[in-house]
């Protein structure tokens, strides 16, 4: 017996970045960890920076990371529209840990209320993208 999927599309301001058939896809939401699999409610929900995992059809893992971004699920459509996506393949791991370290510094030294936000919001960025190389990290020692 076939194991039902759902069409899974994510796609950033620039361009297409994934599109295809999925078992399950995880994300993180602004008001919590989602899993969606088909046949899910109708959703609409803001997401915050952190990593999107997809399962296959063919049972393999793709993570992907966005910054921020809208996400719709239809019953067996989930469609991700991000201000930046990534698959986590391309992230460059050694500017995201600098980008990290950058905003902790600013976050030491913070000035007033709205470099504190923006330090924060960097650093909550640069958090999730080097979860997302983690994770693939992790996905590759299997």
């Amino acid at each position: 017996m076939m194991t039902p999927t759902m069409r899974l599309d994510i796609v950033s301001a620039e361009k297409e970045i994934f599109s295809g058939e999925v078992e399950a896809v995880a994300v993180a939401g602004v008001l919590g960890e989602l899993g969606i699999y088909p046949g899910h409610a109708p959703l609409l929900t803001a997401l915050k920076p952190g990593n999107i995992k997809a399962i296959l059809a063919d049972k393999h893992e793709e993570v992907f990371y966005v910054s921020s971004g809208m996400l719709e699920v239809q019953p067996f459509i989930v469609t991700v529209l991000a201000d930046t996506a990534l698959r986590a393949a391309d992230i460059d791991e050694a500017a995201a840990l600098e980008a990290k370290e950058t905003a902790e510094k600013k976050l030491a030294i913070q000035q007033d209320q709205m470099d504190f936000a923006k330090a924060t919001a960097e650093l909550a960025e640069a958090i999730a993208q080097i979860r997302a190389i983690q994770k693939m990290k992790e996905r590759l020692k299997k």
